[in-house]
């Protein structure tokens, strides 16, 4: 099932549900957000001697490979993920998946 893909990207907190919107219109079915916080390189804050830990926003999106290049395109436009600090996205083979009801038509693209 070398054809379904799990994009990540990982954002500022409320930046989330622009990057869904962008999947969603770039052509995927939609996707999770979770919650995080972690630190990079340009995000070493401090209050009163106290390191901020930032929030950030996950975004996780199930596709077709052959779709990923468009979502991944039109998420890196909308939340400026070419200029640092702004938060990193990546794609992920995926080798099986289960509980893609709305996808019926489609079901035997799976191969389950």
């Amino acid at each position: 099932m070398s054809d379904i893909s799990l994009i990540v990207t990982i954002v500022r907190k409320g930046w989330g549900d622009t990057v869904l919107e962008a999947s969603v219109k770039a052509g995927a079915h939609g996707g999770t957000i979770l919650y995080g916080r972690g630190s990079g390189i340009h995000e070493k804050q401090k209050i009163l001697g106290i390191p901020i830990e930032p929030e950030k926003e996950i975004v996780l999106t199930v596709t077709y490979s052959d779709k990923n290049e468009r979502i991944l395109k039109e998420i890196v436009r909308v939340t400026d993920l070419d200029e640092p600090g702004m938060g990193i996205a990546f794609v992920v083979p995926v080798e099986k998946v289960a509980g893609v009801a709305h996808l019926a038509g489609e079901v035997a693209k799976l191969d389950l």
